[in-house]
């Protein structure tokens, strides 16, 4: 870390307050932020991590704060007041354009190049963006791409770059990250890293929030933990270890983050995929065995999301076959899926698996609703709040009530609000796509007390993720998939982190 002492901070705020209704959401919260230096932000959903954020981007006003930079008074009362002093964000949740090109959203507030100034000269624009992704080592990425074509992984890595590329106009000294490698794979985080490396020896500094321990040890010099909108410590990253940032998080212990499997599963095969074909996999063969986790594991691109898509009958299957309790299924969509006993999580909760708009209620009862109505037609609302309450029980949901809407909840708790529908019906298999994608470590430990639980309970479980002791700490056996193929299938127990990194890497060589 670089020797900052006696500077003063790129970046300082205290006294920052904020209530909504009358409830404090933000309580007397300081912190500094050095040049050449990452600084870790940690804390539960709902600790106030993003609320401090927000305040420092100009996007909500505070009821009291005082902010200094390089030792002077300055005030953030917009948007545009925040970037002009050089701070750049990076959020969790995208912010893109779908129906607009890479290109178009790599220079999305910058003018665009014309031809004489008055048409947009989209040869340039792309060759522009072309150079950036390439500087910053993204080559596999079309700039001509429509986002909404982008896997998450990408968008979030169009995403960052944008930060990046503002900085060539105006100088950025300050870069904010929220949990900036949700979406992305190892290859990818690794790129991201070197980036970060790179701000720090030109002086910036960079706030990383992240719910992920290990990329907090790797890359930040101190850490701030914030419970229930407070600072609760703020020190030098060699000065805690895990167990002190859990305790500091939550308040408490948590002595086993992955629950031990109690019972073993059972031997009868309940599902198989033979020879399974579809746009983004090829010729994938493997068995699930009843209360059996199976994870799979690879790089992005690798087929993951999509082995899960063709069992869930979201991508057409061109050959093989998908057999359920020894009988073959076929002609399979996501409605006829859900009758066969097939659950889906899917990888992003916010743009594929709710309504944000809509109620808790709403979102969990969605695929029950025929049930829940009269004569089909007409929906009993005392039967759909009593059952998603009951539902939502289940999975140690906090929510107001069940007419709360979803986009009020916290990600973890949202997340819960799927796995609550998934259970609407106990399935005979679950499929999860990056389940504790963007979860504080208190969610997490609930997701996975639920996922042990349902495995117990003798459904089969297949899990995509990109959090290695994730996969290592739940799963039987884990799939290992590169260019659409299954290349692997190994036993989790004994394996380490690198072994199985070295698995996704080296898979053609297998």
């Amino acid at each position: 870390m670089a020797d900052s002492s006696a500077l003063p901070p790129l970046l300082s705020i205290s006294g920052a307050n904020k209530s909504y209704s009358g409830v404090p959401v933000l309580i007397d919260a300081a912190l500094d932020l050095h040049a050449g230096e990452v600084h870790a932000l940690m804390g539960e959903n709902g600790a106030g991590k993003s609320t401090l954020i927000k305040l420092m981007a100009g996007v909500v006003s505070p009821d009291s704060i005082r902010i200094t930079m390089r030792g002077q008074p300055v005030t953030i009362h917009h948007s545009q007041a925040a970037f002009d002093l050089g701070l750049r964000f990076i959020h969790q949740e995208l912010n893109i354009v779908p129906q607009l090109s890479v290109a178009e959203n790599i220079f999305l507030n910058r003018p665009y190049p014309t031809h004489a100034g008055l048409f947009v000269n989209w040869g340039k624009l792309n060759q522009q963006a072309r150079r950036v992704l390439d500087q910053l080592g993204v080559d596999h990425i079309d700039t001509r791409q429509l986002m909404a074509r982008l896997s998450p992984g990408d968008q979030m890595l169009v995403s960052i770059v944008r930060a990046f590329v503002n900085d060539e106009t105006q100088q950025a000294s300050i870069y904010v990250m929220d949990e900036p490698t949700a979406s992305l794979s190892g290859q990818e985080t690794a790129m991201l890293f070197r980036m970060i490396e790179s701000l720090k020896k030109r002086g910036c500094a960079i706030l990383y929030v992240s719910h992920r321990m290990d990329e907090v040890f790797k890359i930040a010099d101190r850490i701030t933990v914030m419970r229930d909108g407070q600072v609760v410590e703020t020190q030098p990253i060699e000065a805690v270890n895990p167990a002190d940032i859990i305790r500091m998080m939550t308040g408490r212990a948590l002595q086993q983050i992955y629950p031990p499997r109690e019972t073993p599963h059972g031997g009868r095969i309940l599902l198989e995929a033979r020879g399974l074909q579809t746009k983004g996999v090829k010729d994938v063969t493997f068995e699930l065995l009843e209360g059996q986790i199976l994870g799979i594991a690879g790089l992005n691109g690798s087929g993951r999301t999509e082995v899960l898509r063709a069992l869930m009958g979201a991508d057409r299957v061109i050959d093989g076959e998908i057999v359920l309790d020894g009988l073959a299924v076929r002609g399979l969509s996501p409605t006829s899926a859900w009758q066969h006993g097939l659950a889906y999580v899917p990888e992003e909760r916010r743009s594929q698996g709710l309504i944000l708009s809509r109620s808790v209620g709403n979102n969990i009862t969605l695929p029950q609703l025929r049930h829940l109505s009269h004569a089909g037609m007409l929906l009993n609302h005392g039967a759909e709040y009593q059952t998603s309450r009951k539902l939502g029980d289940s999975v140690r949901l906090k929510s107001k009530s069940p007419a709360q809407t979803v986009r009020q909840l916290s990600g973890g708790n949202q997340q819960k609000v799927i796995f609550a529908r998934a259970l609407a019906r106990p399935p005979r298999v679950m499929l999860l796509d990056e389940p504790t994608r963007g979860v504080d470590i208190g969610a997490k430990a609930d997701i996975y007390a639920l996922i042990r639980q349902i495995s117990a309970a003798g459904t089969g479980i297949i899990m995509v993720s990109s959090d290695l002791p994730e996969l290592l700490g739940l799963s039987d056996r884990i799939l290992i998939m590169r260019g659409g193929y299954l290349v692997d299938q190994v036993s989790a127990e004994g394996l380490t982190e690198e072994s199985l990194l070295t698995l996704c890497y080296n898979a053609e060589k297998l």
